[in-house]
């Protein structure tokens, strides 16, 4: 039988990375767990007890309801209707972040294995700074969305850059660790206007505003914090006249777009904006250096 490949991680290496830690960073926790397995309420539809069965000595799933299970590869494609190249990548990713922790990629075992914040306060750290301007986030930009976030991790303390979701849970970023607190969702601001602005990450809602300083005047913001929140964001678009889709430049990404595009008419795809590049964040970087490398001037997204 001819070995998968793909360039990058490998199916084979792949299908070793925790499924616990894929669902948690598509957004779905254990009800119960124990050494030998974790339940989870299935992500595939709603449902009030646990059928959704993960074994941690075997590293596989079994959704009981449905009849059907499978490796993580086959989990992250049918939950984000992604292909398997492109489930490849959310692990790799996954495992590179982790590595600049030195921490192990094994699944969870123990409550003490969640994240715990702790301290919460404005920006203050210089290393947080240096990555925000790594990113080309201005500091008067991002004191206004996110704070700085101190929190333990394995008996061991961290902080990074945080933005609050909805149900009190953290996402968290800095230079070598994109991460995030239970319970994971979207976050929701509301500025109190009839237009909203969707985003995939924080990093794209900061990009948004870095480049157009006064978007709060007219809108809303909901950033998914993860796609597979897309249902929880069709629910709430319909309090709105007007939404600005700048999701990713991706398969998964052009996917929640259409879905959403579907759901509403009133929503508006605005990736063309960001064209040629993976999401508004990568953009930014790009055009904020002209030959010398100053600052351009902002494009309007009107």
């Amino acid at each position: 039988m001819k070995k998968e490949r793909t360039k990058g991680l490998s199916c084979e290496r792949a299908r070793a990375f925790p499924i616990e830690r894929a669902l948690a960073k598509l957004g779905h926790f254990p009800t119960r767990i124990n050494e030998k397995e974790a339940w989870f309420l299935s992500p595939f539809r709603s449902e009030t007890q646990a059928s959704f069965k993960v074994s941690k000595k075997l590293n596989r799933w079994y959704d009981h309801g449905a009849g059907k299970g499978g490796n993580v590869i086959d989990l992250i494609c049918q939950i984000t209707k992604s292909t398997v190249k492109e489930a490849l990548k959310v692990i790799e990713d996954e495992q590179m972040a982790f590595s600049f922790h030195q921490l192990p990629v094994h699944e969870k075992e123990e409550n003490d294995e969640r994240i715990a914040v702790g301290e919460i306060k404005p920006l203050t750290h210089f290393a947080l700074k240096a990555y925000l301007k790594s990113r080309k986030i201005s500091i008067p930009t991002a004191r206004d969305i996110i704070k700085e976030v101190h929190y333990r991790f394995k008996g061991k303390t961290y902080f990074a850059v945080g933005l609050k979701n909805v149900s009190g849970g953290w996402e968290l970023r800095n230079k070598y660790v994109k991460n995030s607190s239970s319970p994971k969702d979207i976050t929701h601001i509301k500025n109190g206007n009839e237009k909203l602005i969707i985003t995939e990450g924080m990093f794209d809602l900061l990009s948004l505003l870095e480049n157009d300083t006064n978007l709060a005047i007219e809108y809303d913001f909901l950033v998914l914090n993860s796609t597979a929140f897309i249902q929880k964001a069709m629910k709430t678009i319909s309090d709105y006249v007007n939404i600005d889709l700048y999701l990713d430049n991706d398969g998964n990404g052009r996917r929640t777009a259409q879905k959403l595009l579907e759901q509403s008419k009133n929503c508006k795809d605005k990736s063309v904006l960001y064209k040629g590049f993976k999401d508004m964040n990568e953009w930014l970087i790009d055009n904020q250096k002209d030959s010398n490398g100053q600052a351009i001037q902002d494009v309007s997204l009107s």
